[in-house]
């Protein structure tokens, strides 16, 4: 157990709706943050003179509209904000939280002052000189915030952390890229974390709700001895895994943390925060999952890989060994298994693979083992016919999206249909699946994609992508740990994440 504190932020509108979300928030938190900025103007002073009493702590936040705060807010405001503060909640146990260009006319106890500092553009060149500036302040509490696009953009302001010992620190890399920085935090001394009471209600980019940091990552049972695994993608927004191998750690009574790490710029991750000899934070990682685009791209950066890894080129799971880095692919028995318990045996079937990346590759090796007939389809005609020839299979290029697509077993190894921006896409239409017989989609998220929609319009079996997505992580698990995970663990509380 860690001394790092979780702090819900909640913003409402009206005293009513605040009080109603502190109610909720107490059991969870440690310290409740409340956004006065977010209150309608008149409801301020009621909602002040009004605070329950609570087991958690307060900290009270007026942050103006350049510092991420909700609406336009005069210095002079703020100051007299901050008077009534002192006048109505003195008899509370809270922390207040201001602006480095706030001169309190009254002074708040520095174990209670937290002086904040956000950046919204970009990480600052020489962040750590502006936490000196700030840790000038008589021991008061720092917070930096950061916006990150690429995980690397953290790591200034995750290495104020040498600071704790002189001050209490709280770094915060905002948005996907920077979640890491708000589970680990407090296992490495940040005095705080931020949350929120619910998904959809962040007061900041990269928030993750209270439950989640309680129940599935655990942030006040890490430590700095925590074991770190992470998935390594483009975008991590969608990734289910961390809420399979989070579950699957706890249960065996592990003292392992699976999270985001969304990756731009994999050489510069793998050189500034994984390889020993030049990294610049020390995380105690000890393997990825590895998806899109990366699953290729990642193999020159590994001393070993496996044989399935050698013969599909690309790896979906990294074990770190002291220094080696080991490479291996569980995609191709991941996939294979639940489409052969599905359609049977695959000699000789027609197999239309959608896709030419990591994922297609470990398609296309399995079906080509279990002795299928493959054809491999992809917008990229030079990319496609180099798949093909490399695996010794068919390429065909669809001519239309109305053209008829003559095979038994349809299978999308493309990001298409996942959620987000592609959610609507589809690599077919019911109208082009007459001949087809089985669909296997290999996304998993959302659980029912549009091509699984099309697919069972036109009659066709489907098969989605978590039977998949478990099969993987249970052998990612096992090469990680040595030990069998429960998959009913697994699946159960990857079939929660996806009714929310």
């Amino acid at each position: 157990m860690n001394q790092g504190k979780i702090c819900i932020s909640i913003c409402a509108a009206t005293a009513e709706e605040l009080f109603e979300k502190i109610a909720r928030a107490e059991p969870f938190a440690d310290v409740i943050e409340v956004r006065f900025d977010c209150l309608r103007p008149t409801e301020v002073d009621f909602a002040l003179a009004s605070l329950p009493q609570i087991r958690a702590k307060y900290l009270i936040t007026h942050r103006p509209s350049e510092q991420g705060g909700k609406r336009v807010l005069l210095l002079s405001e703020r100051i007299k904000f901050w008077i009534k503060v002192r006048n109505h909640l003195s008899a509370l146990d809270y922390f207040a939280d201001h602006e480095t260009d706030v001169d309190f006319p009254l002074s708040f106890p520095n174990d209670r002052a937290i002086v904040s500092t956000h950046y919204f553009e970009k990480v600052p060149v020489g962040s750590a000189v502006n936490y000196e500036a700030l840790a000038q302040l008589s021991g008061k509490i720092a917070k930096v915030a950061v916006t990150c696009s690429d995980i690397t953009d953290a790591i200034p302001v995750w290495n104020l952390l040498k600071f704790k010992d002189e001050n209490p620190i709280i770094p915060i890399a905002m948005g996907e890229a920077g979640k890491w920085t708000r589970i680990l935090g407090p296992a490495h001394g940040a005095f705080m974390t931020y949350a929120s009471l619910d998904p959809g209600e962040a007061t900041a980019p990269g928030q993750i709700t209270a439950a989640d940091m309680i129940d599935v990552f655990r942030v006040k049972e890490l430590d700095q001895e925590t074991e770190v695994f992470g998935i390594i993608a483009g975008d991590t927004t969608y990734s289910m895994s961390p809420y399979i191998h989070n579950p699957a750690f706890k249960a065996a009574g592990m003292n392992r943390v699976f999270v985001p790490l969304q990756v731009n710029d994999l050489g510069d991750f793998m050189k500034r925060m994984v390889i020993q000899d030049s990294r610049e934070v020390e995380l105690n990682f000890h393997g990825f999952s590895v998806t899109n685009p990366h699953k290729q791209a990642i193999i020159p950066f590994l001393d070993e890989l496996d044989e399935s890894a050698r013969a599909i080129g690309a790896v979906n799971t990294v074990k770190i060994d002291g220094e080696k880095l080991h490479g291996y692919n569980t995609d191709a028995p991941g996939f294979i298994c639940p489409l052969q318990d599905a359609f049977g045996d695959l000699a000789n079937v027609r197999v239309a693979v959608f896709g030419s990346g990591g994922a297609a590759r470990a398609c296309i090796f399995a079906l080509k083992n279990a002795g299928a007939d493959v054809t491999v389809f992809a917008r990229n005609e030079q990319t496609g016919n180099q798949l093909a020839q490399e695996f010794d299979v068919k390429f065909k290029k669809l001519e239309t999206r109305n053209s008829s697509i003559e095979t038994d077993v349809l299978i999308n190894a493309t990001p298409l249909g996942t959620i987000g921006a592609t959610e609507n896409e589809t690599v077919a239409t019911a109208d082009q699946l007459g001949s087809v017989k089985l669909v296997y989609d290999l996304i998993y998220n959302p659980d029912e994609t549009r091509l699984i929609r099309e697919a069972k319009v036109a009659g066709c079996q489907t098969l989605g992508g978590l039977d998949m997505l478990i099969g993987q992580a249970i052998r990612q698990f096992e090469i990680w740990t040595g030990e069998t995970p429960s998959r009913e663990i697994m699946e159960t509380a990857a079939r929660k994440r996806l009714s929310r």
